[in-house]
């Protein structure tokens, strides 16, 4: 944008809950004319993503409306399968969280290097989630040889306990999830905002402790943080 040179941009939406959505209002490529932006998500029961989108910028709270951006915007419905983006083949997964969420497994379509984006998932006993008896053994294989894990690590696991069913893992359940399935390299994810830093410090060194002598690199997902594959 600073070149001022035309975006054609994919947006990977694993749902709709208010804090995976609510800074699309102020996405500074929506209010320019030369950008393209394609956002892939699911919908929620009967309720398609575009309308969910339209209705998180109805001009009772926000003031511009979805039909008023600047942007050639379209939106797609995924569901658990595969589609391609921008040279990537996108593979998607169900996730056990309340409402219709998604993992999504990035792999370059020329070949190199896989990464896993999974947010918002509960690993453990509780809730009550629209998936199969198998799914633990589909989900490992569908992130086996992935290069990069990015994992919900919410919860520590005394946290974890009082909170079954609300669709998220703990800090050791990553690790652990991530050495199953013989992932090099796992980055948790989704903190609880009433841990501090010095609370993640410790949730990462529990992890890497965790971890121990089997060769997975863990790291802790912090603002402004790039990876390199």
């Amino acid at each position: 944008m600073a070149n001022g040179d035309g975006l054609q941009l994919d947006l990977l939406l694993s749902h709709t809950h208010w804090d995976h959505i609510q800074g699309l209002p102020f996405f500074a490529p929506f209010f320019s004319r030369q950008h393209q932006i394609r956002i892939w998500g699911p919908k929620q029961g009967d309720v398609d993503l575009e309308v969910i989108l339209r209705q998180q910028m109805n001009p009772v709270v926000f003031p511009v409306p979805l039909d008023d951006l600047s942007a050639q915007l379209s939106v797609r419905h995924v569901l658990p399968g595969e589609f391609d983006v921008d040279g990537f083949s996108v593979q998607c997964f169900r996730l056990r969280h309340p409402g219709n969420t998604l993992a999504f497994r990035l792999t370059p379509k020329g070949g190199g290097a896989s990464m896993a984006y999974v947010t918002d998932n509960e690993l453990g006993k509780g809730g009550d989630y629209d998936v199969g008896p198998r799914w633990r053994r589909e989900f490992v294989t569908f992130l086996t040889g992935t290069d990069l894990l990015i994992h919900d690590g919410m919860y520590t696991p005394e946290e974890l306990d009082r909170h079954r069913g609300w669709g998220h893992s703990s800090n050791i359940e990553a690790v652990e999830l991530a050495v199953e399935a013989q992932v090099p390299r796992l980055v948790l994810f989704h903190h609880r905002p009433e841990h501090d830093d010095a609370a993640l410090d410790r949730l990462l060194q529990e992890a890497r402790e965790t971890a121990g002598s089997t060769g997975l690199e863990v790291t802790a997902a912090t603002e402004g943080m790039e990876l390199t594959l």
